[in-house]
């Protein structure tokens, strides 16, 4: 007698969005090998949703889990439970990505992904028990001098050049000497740049109000 067959990977989600939870519902419901069982928007909900549908799988968009602690207490909970993160532009950075699956997070996906991308992106979780999508794998961090992290760490806090020689006791043309060279190494067009790229990379930790 053949054993009874497994039942589909059960998938819930929460996200704040109504138009997304219909969305991601549909497109579950829709794919061969995977079972819809349903959603919340309310982070607070959490704990009595798994208790209550016993999920195999668990989207959380990532604004409503910055720092992981949801998927703490959830994995805590059930640690065979498989969280993916949907991952917003705004969280798309080493560090967020390095916290997220530090705190339990198994997969993680850009939530602007295409549909096919996103089930993919379950699948390869479910099949391997994790899975980082090529977007938001992180990337080697370009290595600065001590002294140009220096100088990009000033920059960072608004300093102009004149002011960042003052600081390092260094002339204004070494500053931009170093300048010239943290812009070559990270690929950046401006100052500006320079920092939002090294905050994106986790160059740089804990980002100003002025590059949000």
């Amino acid at each position: 007698m053949l054993p009874p067959a497994r039942p589909a990977p059960g998938v819930a989600l929460i996200d704040p969005v109504p138009l997304y939870r219909e969305g991601l519902s549909a497109l579950v419901r829709r794919t061969p090998g995977l079972r819809w069982l349903g959603s919340t928007g309310d982070p607070h909900a959490a704990v009595r949703l798994q208790e209550r549908l016993r999920p195999d799988v668990l989207l959380i968009d990532s604004v409503l889990d910055p720092v992981g602690h949801v998927t703490r207490l959830l994995v805590d909970r059930d640690p065979t439970l498989l969280v993916v993160g949907l991952v917003r532009d705004a969280h798309s950075h080493a560090n967020y990505v390095t916290t997220a699956l530090e705190a339990g997070v198994r997969g993680v996906v850009p939530r602007s992904a295409q549909p096919e991308q996103i089930v993919r992106v379950i699948a390869e979780t479910c099949r391997s028990r994790g899975y980082v999508h090529p977007d938001l794998r992180p990337k080697e961090r370009p290595t600065l001098s001590k002294r140009e992290y220096e100088v990009l760490t000033l920059i960072a806090e608004g300093l102009e050049n004149q002011q960042v020689a003052k600081e390092l006791v260094v002339s204004v043309e070494t500053v931009r000497t170093h300048v010239k060279g943290i812009l070559r190494k990270l690929g950046a067009r401006d100052r500006t740049h320079a920092v939002s790229l090294a905050y994106r990379s986790g160059l740089l930790i804990g980002r100003p109000a002025a590059f949000e």
